[in-house]
Parts: structure tokens; C-alpha cells; sequence
């Protein structure tokens, strides 16, 4: 008599088959067991952070004069980013970018070529008033603008109006007259990428300088027309 030998393996397959039921469907594709991470803005946490190190600052008579820190205000995602000069006596008191006069003649301005000033994202050139309102120094630009450009790549807008001589040494480091720069596409690079720019008069100049208001209104159609060539819809 010859002794089956039996197979337990096919035995506990068969059990386990048994158990769970056939109904199975196989694919020869490998299983993505890993969920796909969603890529995120963090704009917010970036600007946290550069308003972080903009109040770091030390030995800096700017913000030694200063009550607040104006860093920004609007649409963080907007595609226009204005540049001003610097906080004034108003804005300093209030927290509150572009406020008095010249705030209401920059929504104005922006409203004569249908922007809401809502919709745009505005900041200064530097982020404290300088003393009696004076006009900062070459070094004082020259400090802050390592953070204003910083302030532009994390909001990578697709053009950057610059207001005043300030922000144009700010940003382009030339300090000659304005009336030499403005009204002219020009361009900046930030970290690989290149950002469309114009130059025109601030609005307090305006106020101070009705007459050049002729020269601001030409600007202001240029920046128009190249928001219309961007498709930008604002």
C-alpha cells in the first residue's frame, strides 16, 4: 500500500479561496499605493516670513521713527504689483497703505483705465516713513530693496508698476530724473525670471505737480493697452 502524500499548501489555498469567494479582477499594472501631494501657494507663509525679517531689522532710522510696518495690501494673487514710494504720516498712523489724498488719487488713476484698486497688489519701497516724510536715502533704498525684491518673486506678478523715483531706484537702481524713465517698458530679472515693468509719476508728486497729471494719463493708457496684450483680466 502506497501512502498519499498530501499537499497542505493546495489545502490551505483551497480553504482560503473558499473563504474570500473568486470574484477577483487582475490588472498588470503596478499599484500606486502613494497618494499624489497637492502642490500649495504658500504665499501667505512666505510674506509672513519676509515681513518677519523686515521687522528684524536693526540700526535702521527708518523703523526707529516709525508706529507700523506697511507691507502690503490687495490681491496677493493679482497680476499687477504696484510699487510706491514710502509710508507717509497717514499710512504710518492708520497701518493702512496709500491712504489721504494720494490714495484716493491712485484709485483714481487705476479706475481711469478700469482696475480696480482692490484687485492689484500694492506695497512701498521701503516699509517704514522715513523722517518728517523725507525722502529716503540711496543706502536706505538700497537696504530695503533686498527685501522688495524678494516681496516681488514670492508675488510673481505678470507686470510691476513702479510710482516715483524711489521705486524706480528700488527696483531698477537708477536714481536719474523720472521724467527720463517713465512711460517706457522695461524689464527686470529675479531669480531666473523676467518681470515687464513701466515707470510714472506717485501720486502725491501729482498733487504736489498737477501739471505732469497729462503725462501720468499717457502712462496710464500704455499700461492699459499692455494689460489688454497680457490678457490679463482684472
Amino acid at each position: 500500500m502506497i501512502k498519499k502524500t498530501l499537499n497542505q499548501n493546495a489545502k490551505y489555498a483551497k480553504e482560503l479561496q473558499n473563504s474570500i469567494g473568486y470574484e477577483f479582477n487582475f490588472v498588470d499594472k503596478p499599484i500606486n499605493r502613494f497618494k499624489p501631494i497637492k502642490k500649495v501657494d504658500n504665499r501667505e507663509e512666505k510674506l509672513a516670513v519676509l515681513k518677519q525679517k523686515i521687522n528684524s531689522i536693526e540700526n535702521c532710522n527708518l523703523k526707529n521713527n516709525s508706529k507700523s510696518l506697511l507691507m502690503g495690501d490687495g490681491d496677493i494673487n493679482s497680476p499687477i504689483m504696484l510699487i510706491g514710494e514710502s509710508p507717509g504720516l497717514v499710512e504710518d498712523s492708520s497701518g493702512i497703505l496709500f491712504q489721504g489724498e494720494s490714495g484716493k488719487l491712485l484709485t483714481k488713476m487705476l479706475s481711469a483705465i478700469n482696475i480696480k484698486r482692490e484687485k492689484v497688489y500694492l506695497t512701498y519701497s521701503t516699509n517704514f516713513r522715513p523722517p518728517e516724510d523725507r525722502k529716503p536715502t540711496s543706502q536706505e533704498i538700497k537696504r530695503y530693496s533686498i527685501f522688495l525684491k524678494e516681496h516681488i518673486s514670492i508675488i510673481d506678478p505678470k507686470l510691476i508698476i513702479l510710482l516715483g523715483g524711489t521705486a524706480m531706484e528700488a527696483v531698477t537702481g537708477f536714481n536719474g530724473k523720472i521724467s527720463e524713465q517713465r512711460g517706457v517698458w522695461k524689464e527686470i530679472i529675479l531669480n531666473n525670471k523676467t518681470y515687464p515693468l513701466i515707470i510714472t509719476y506717485s501720486p502725491s508728486y501729482l498733487i504736489r505737480y498737477p501739471d505732469n497729471k497729462k503725462y501720468s494719463w499717457e502712462d496710464l493708457k500704455k499700461i492699459r493697452q499692455e494689460v489688454f496684450n497680457l490678457k490679463i483680466r482684472i
